[in-house]
């Protein structure tokens, strides 16, 4: 029986967790953060989505390597898209599945299998696409074709899947290494603004082969990177990482984009 002073107290003092949800309810973006905080639980509880993330960065750039036209690279991202959807469905069914029964039964046990027969069969889809785009019927021919007629990739592919990688990068480190609630733009073993910001900076070095573009480009790098440390958001050395890898992956995206 439930103690009416309890049920009062309950009543009239309502948890501060409630108010927060409500507040973050009550902000336009908070179905967009929940979403977030949704994936990197994913990525944090999950070893199979942690593989997908690696697989999806590590794809992308050799989909770039090899100089996929942009309808190959479309077809690439939908199709590990779809396998990190299913992956997520698959952990939410086991969530509440483990939520509503601890013990065993026939119909929650039928629930998990096909939530996972999902992801078997996406990820069955994932290497027919992968075998089809990379080791096809004479793809190996026409990809030596393509570096032999020195076919260039346009830097706005470039640029799009290397900020994509970055963003795949910075939020696998977060998921491993933070602990408690992770906010994606804030905090991290790597500045993810500080890694955009020497991408996009060395990016437009190249691009533009001008010294005031050039001088410009990494004062705005180089003040993004400050603004973090001084507000504390990012030690120096996070910053120093993540600009890091900002120059290592504009130098990558521009070894495969140039021509000669």
């Amino acid at each position: 029986m439930i103690d009416p002073s309890e049920s009062e107290r309950r009543s009239d003092d309502p948890p501060e967790q409630i108010d927060a949800a409500i507040k973050q309810a009550q902000n336009p973006f908070g179905g967009f953060r929940f979403a977030l905080e949704g994936v990197i639980h994913a990525v944090r509880t999950q070893k199979h989505m942690r593989v997908h993330f690696f697989s999806l960065a590590l794809a992308l750039m050799l989909g770039l390597f090899f100089r996929l036209n942009r309808q190959e690279l479309l077809v690439l991202i939908f199709t590990i898209s779809i396998i990190l959807i299913a992956e997520m469905f698959n952990t939410a069914v086991e969530a509440v599945v483990d939520m509503v029964t601890q013990e065993f039964h026939p119909l929650a046990k039928l629930a998990k299998d096909i939530a996972a027969g999902a992801v078997l069969v996406a990820t069955i889809n994932a290497l027919v696409v992968a075998w089809v785009l990379f080791l096809g019927d004479l793809r190996l021919e026409q990809i030596r074709l393509r570096f032999e007629s020195a076919v260039p990739t346009t830097w706005g592919v470039g640029l799009t899947i290397g900020a994509i990688v970055i963003l795949v990068v910075v939020s696998l480190v977060k998921a491993l290494t933070m602990r408690g609630q992770i906010q994606l733009f804030h905090g991290g073993t790597v500045s993810g603004h500080a890694a955009l910001g020497f991408f996009f900076a060395v990016a437009i070095i190249i691009i533009s082969s001008n010294l005031l573009a050039t001088i410009l480009a990494l004062v705005l790098a180089l003040l993004v990177a400050q603004s973090r440390v001084e507000a504390k958001v990012h030690s120096l050395q996070e910053v120093v990482l993540g600009a890091l890898l900002g120059v290592a992956l504009a130098a990558f995206v521009y070894w495969v984009v140039s021509p000669t």
